[in-house]
């Protein structure tokens, strides 16, 4: 078995859709669907998509839940949280060496705790 794709919530989708397109801008993610409810975001084998909730209710950030891109060198790690913090994510870790990988940690507009790791 093996993960196909993740989907966090959003209640701004323009906002939170500028956020990753500039996030994924030097990754090999393509933005192939888009609709007023949910973007898709494809690379070879995995998907990332941002929704509103179908049932019209508040996204709300999993306490606990965290999204891992692994992006290859300690460099895009560096680049990838200090874009993420200048398209207005916070920190929740700077950028280090936790255990074997270099990691460092932010939540995007609506609260999702994402880990960039070498």
């Amino acid at each position: 078995m093996k993960l196909n794709y993740v989907v966090l919530g959003t209640n701004n989708m323009d906002a939170g859709v500028k956020f990753y397109d500039s996030l994924f801008d030097h990754a090999e993610m393509n933005k192939m669907v888009a609709s007023d409810r949910m973007t898709y975001w494809l690379s070879e084998d995995f998907a990332f998509a941002l929704a509103i909730p179908f049932d019209a209710q508040t996204a709300t950030h999993g306490n606990g839940s965290m999204i891992g891109f692994s992006v290859g060198s300690p460099a895009e790690v560096e680049r990838l949280y200090k874009k993420a913090i200048d398209l207005g994510g916070t920190c929740e870790g700077q950028p280090n060496q936790r255990g074997p990988r270099f990691s460092a940690y932010v939540r995007d507009l609506d609260k999702n705790k994402i880990c960039f790791s070498d």
